[in-house]
């Protein structure tokens, strides 16, 4: 499977193929709240998503010459049992699929992922990747909250 650059006008085709699935997702799926593309010409997207462990979480896409890019911030930096959490973190991402946690900017906890842009040319493709996320969210922000916060939940 190739990641070959796309040309402008094959980037022109996906960013309407997936202007069209998450207008359909904002529609259809009752966990999608609201959809905002990014600044004119960026392809990017974020699409705000309603969860129960998470209340509300955003996701954002980017669509790039050779890759959809995806993430979501999971938490804040935990506060106490740093070595905890990130050993419980890295336990988490042996068994994920299509998704893998990272830190981030001001060592926060995101959710993050790509997959090559031949792949964006399906539906079905589209919807494993929102379908993870949404998935990984749901299992592992309480947990680690609890880890990265402990002293909140007692």
């Amino acid at each position: 499977m190739g990641t070959d650059a796309r040309t402008p006008a094959e980037l022109d085709e996906l960013e309407a193929r997936i202007d069209r699935w998450l207008a359909d997702q904002l529609a259809e799926n009752p966990m999608v709240a609201a959809v905002e593309p990014d600044v004119a010409g960026s392809r990017r997207w974020f699409v705000r998503v309603l969860g129960e462990q998470k209340d509300v979480f955003t996701i954002r896409f980017h669509l790039r010459q050779r890759t959809l890019a995806y993430e979501t911030y999971l938490m804040p930096a935990p506060i106490e049992n740093h070595g905890e959490l990130y050993e419980h973190l890295l336990r988490r991402n042996i068994g994920s699929y299509g998704v893998h946690l990272a830190i981030g900017e001001e060592d926060a906890v995101y959710l993050v992922g790509q997959l090559p842009n031949q792949l964006v040319s399906t539906d079905d493709e589209l919807d494993r990747v929102l379908g993870s996320l949404y998935e990984a969210t749901e299992r592992w922000f309480r947990p680690a909250m609890r880890i990265g916060y402990a002293s909140k939940f007692t």
